[in-house]
């Protein structure tokens, strides 16, 4: 190698030892340097239109699935709200029987009722070509219950029937609800009539007449006498032929 070479070779060698030496050293017990921060995630990809469907639809899917699960739960609790009011047995329970009266005047159609026992549904019925508002009285339930205090809940809907003077009611609506509390003895029958009548007479207000009333009264279970005998531990009488007269 010529000297001016190996002159060019040295230089360069001094120049970076030069460099190394200048650069600070970190001060003692210094943290070490942090390392490079670890790289972002990838985004998803933007979903296609089918994806995007196909998610929506299981979503849907799913909370079908959720909704009937309640609905199942919802039965099975009214299936059981339904044993418990309706229990008893012949000898000790009590028996109820409802019936439903219409005493409204032609001004007003009954379009709909609604019955429930204890929270547990027991009519439901919509007027159709007057089979519901041209029947002026009609058993709705008969049966055992458990003897105690029970509550019956009625909703009725009539509609304005106009004519004459009173056509301005044509269209209108009239929202019943109401609720009543009985108390069924055992050995006993309770009849509860739920009557629908117009209240206030001729001077009130057409808006204020529709009206719901309960006729209860409470007699004994002929059936639980048939079944129990004429008294309880009496013997039936007896059967003998009458003696033959000579």
């Amino acid at each position: 190698m010529s000297a001016p070479a190996r002159a060019l070779a040295l230089a360069l060698v001094v120049s970076s030892a030069l460099a190394l030496a200048q650069q600070p050293e970190p001060p003692a017990g210094a943290p070490p340097a942090a390392a490079p921060a670890a790289a972002a995630p990838a985004q998803p990809a933007p979903q296609t239109v089918d994806e995007a469907f196909s998610t929506r639809v299981k979503t849907l899917e799913e909370q079908v699935v959720d909704l009937k699960e309640k609905i199942f739960r919802t039965k099975a609790r009214l299936l059981l709200l339904q044993e418990t009011v309706l229990g008893g047995d012949l000898s000790s329970g009590a028996r109820a029987v409802i019936y439903h009266r219409n005493e409204m005047g032609s001004q007003f159609v009954l379009e709909s009722v609604a019955y429930a026992l204890d929270g547990a549904p027991i009519f439901t019925k919509v007027d159709t070509n007057g089979d519901l508002d041209k029947r002026e009285e009609f058993e709705i339930f008969n049966g055992r219950i458990v003897p105690g205090n029970h509550q019956i809940a009625v909703r009725m809907v009539f509609r304005g029937h106009g004519y004459g003077i009173f056509s301005y009611l044509e269209g209108y609506k009239f929202k019943l609800q109401s609720n009543q509390t009985f108390n069924a003895e055992a050995g006993k029958v309770t009849s509860v009539k739920v009557v629908g009548f117009e209240k206030g007479g001729i001077t009130a207000d057409i808006k204020d007449k529709p009206a719901i009333r309960y006729d209860i009264t409470s007699a004994k279970d002929q059936a639980v006498k048939q079944a129990g005998g004429e008294k309880a531990g009496e013997p039936p009488p007896s059967q003998e032929s009458p003696p033959a007269v000579p």
